[in-house]
């Protein structure tokens, strides 16, 4: 059982409602307006390549900004999950409370300030070496 309060979980479950709630809006505009966007008229006209790099550099960054809102989406159901099952506020890789500030801060955080840290770390430990 998490150490949050009861009006601290509330609190948390409404603002990762109002996130999910403006995910859903972003990402579902973002589909809709696809063939509108700056890119594919930019593409639509291409005249040399240049405006082609350009073109394809504006897509892909739009297609990377919409992967992490859809990431992003995944992240704040899970944690509208978790308070559904009772373990909204407990570090899934070693149990402990995760501390109220950091779950003011980031609702939807799934480790504790020292886990999260060891993750980053693992992260970046994991890079190819030459």
């Amino acid at each position: 059982m998490s150490a949050l309060s009861q009006r601290q979980i509330q609190d948390c479950r409404k603002q990762l409602q109002d996130r999910e709630t403006e995910l859903h809006k972003t990402i579902h505009a973002a589909l809709v307006n696809a063939d509108n966007k700056t890119y594919a008229e930019v593409a639509g006209r291409v005249l040399d390549i240049g405006e082609q790099s350009l073109a394809d550099v504006l897509a892909d960054f739009h297609i990377i900004e919409l992967e992490k809102e859809v990431a992003e989406l995944a992240e704040v159901e899970a944690a509208l999950a978790r308070i559904q099952a009772g373990t909204y506020g407990e570090c899934v890789d070693c149990g402990a409370d995760i501390a109220a500030d950091r779950m003011h801060v980031h609702p939807a955080a799934t480790r504790c300030t020292g886990c999260q840290t060891r993750y980053e770390r693992r992260g970046k430990d994991m890079s190819p070496s030459l």
